[in-house]
This record gives C-alpha cells, structure tokens and sequence, in this order.
C-alpha cells in the first residue's frame, strides 16, 4: 500500500492530479486510518497542485483529524498563509 501512495505522489508531482485524485478518493474510503490520512494528505496536495485551495484545506483538514502529526497540519498552514497573504503597498498605486 505504501509502494502505491508513493506511485501517486510521484503522479501529483508529474502534474498527473486528476488520475490520482479518482485512485486516492478510493483509498480515502477502504483504507486504514492511517493510509486514508497519508491519502487524504495526496488528496490535499494533488487539490492544491490545481490551485483548488478550498478542496486542498478540507482534504488536508480529515488528514489532521485522522492523524494529529500528519504533515498535513503543516501544508495546511501553508495554505493559509497564501491565502492570507496581501501586499500593503499595493493598495497605495
């Protein structure tokens, strides 16, 4: 299983997302706690690879509630800070 997870991380990086996406939503579901939140984690980065944040946050979100040191705890923070990010000098042009 874990060979697998690697195989679809290396499709999100390929910009491959949407087929590891359809394989990913499976693993979320028939899965081990542990393997869904690795999945949930993928999930979150194959969305946010999209530039889907809303999607990325909540997949990103289960990965946390499922296993609190999921480095997804980090992406997600991530995300919020693009999210949150402006630039003050440009309201002044």
């Amino acid at each position: 299983m874990k060979e697998r997870l690697q195989q679809l991380k290396t499709l999100i990086n390929e910009g491959q997302t949407e087929a590891a996406i359809s394989e990913l939503n499976l693993l979320t579901t028939s899965a081990s706690d542990t393997i869904a939140a690795e999945a949930y984690y993928l999930l979150g980065n194959a969305y946010r690879k999209q530039g889907n944040w809303q999607q990325a946050l909540n997949h990103y979100q289960e990965a946390i509630h499922l296993n609190p040191e999921s480095p997804a705890m980090e992406a997600r923070a991530m995300v919020m800070d693009i999210l949150n990010f402006y630039n003050k000098d440009m309201f002044n042009q």
